[in-house]
């Protein structure tokens, strides 16, 4: 997961784009251009380019939308001093807002893509509880991955991109473009077909600098399991909201997140599931087998099958 390129979008609410691209120059140096009304671009030290544009979606008439540049697992460290420098500057984030995370798609294939498609959709319900996607992002802006696609890729299984494709608008398209109607799902597969990269919005707006980091981390852990799975099933997962914190706790420790490095990114990405993070069902002494015993972050990593 550290050897994946990503890129950010960060919508906001409360200051104007002005601010945002001053507040971002004052942690990454460089210069600033454009014309602030609409977007504006502020080239850093190192000659990549943050830009700040304006987004009609968003509530608020002070409002903007961070787009970063191609970041490292070795960027997040000042992407999250990017997100204080906003925050303080009075940056926040409303019910309008959204993350767009960006994973470069250039190792991925036919098969990791479908493992991808196929990981995401077996725990989807899950995710979307974890991540709290509002009703109204679920219905418009990031919505579940289709039936009818997932159906596809099992019936067909693609050998090409060609057949993703297909798969993904369910007919030969040779030119995909920015704004097709297929874009607004939870993992956006037109992205990857029209620049290069998969994009994951389920993420609602945040600026808060540790929680877009587990946000980030979540999304590159799920991208490298698909890279070295050699298959994956797709057959959806019931959502239980009485184990949900267990099993999404569960899910991370498969994805990698496991010990004190991923310790903050457990936190954010589970507290908003019900239940024990360390329990399944109810709590047992440790000495009754069975289900719902007690179990260490390391069993519960062996018993996450």
């Amino acid at each position: 997961m550290k050897t994946l390129q990503f890129g950010i979008e960060i919508e906001t609410v409360g200051v104007t784009r002005r601010t945002l691209a001053e507040a971002i120059q004052s942690v990454v140096g460089g210069r600033i251009s454009g014309d602030f009304l609409m977007n504006s671009t502020v080239t850093d030290a190192r000659g990549r380019k943050w830009r700040v544009v304006r987004d009609g979606s968003l509530s608020h008439e002070c409002s903007g939308e961070i787009v970063s540049p191609i970041l490292t697992y070795e960027d997040i460290e000042e992407l999250q001093n990017i997100i204080r420098a906003v925050h303080q500057a009075g940056a926040r984030a409303d019910a309008s807002c959204g993350i767009h995370i960006h994973i470069n798609g250039r190792r991925f294939g036919a098969k990791s893509i479908s493992n991808l498609v196929k990981l995401i959709h077996k725990q989807e319900r899950l995710f979307e509880h974890a991540l709290g996607v509002s009703p109204h992002r679920l219905a418009r802006f990031c919505r579940p991955i289709e039936a009818d696609f997932v159906a596809r890729l099992e019936m067909h299984p693609p050998m090409t991109m060609q057949q993703v494709s297909d798969a993904w608008y369910g007919r030969r398209k040779t030119n995909p473009t920015r704004y097709d109607a297929s874009r607004y799902h939870g993992l956006n597969l037109n992205s990857l077909f029209f620049r290069g990269t998969i994009e994951l919005r389920y993420f609602n707006g945040s600026t808060h600098a540790d929680e877009v980091k587990a946000y980030l981390q979540f999304a590159l852990a799920i991208a490298a399991k698909a890279l070295a799975s050699k298959t994956a099933s797709s057959k959806r997962r019931e959502f239980n909201p009485a184990t949900a914190k267990y099993d999404f706790r569960v899910v991370l420790l498969h994805l990698g997140l496991i010990g004190d490095e991923f310790k903050t990114a457990r936190l954010h990405l589970t507290k908003n599931l019900a239940g024990s993070a360390a329990w399944k069902g109810e709590r047992r002494d440790r000495r009754t087998p069975g289900r719902g015993n007690p179990t260490t972050e390391n069993d519960g990593h062996a018993r996450a099958a």
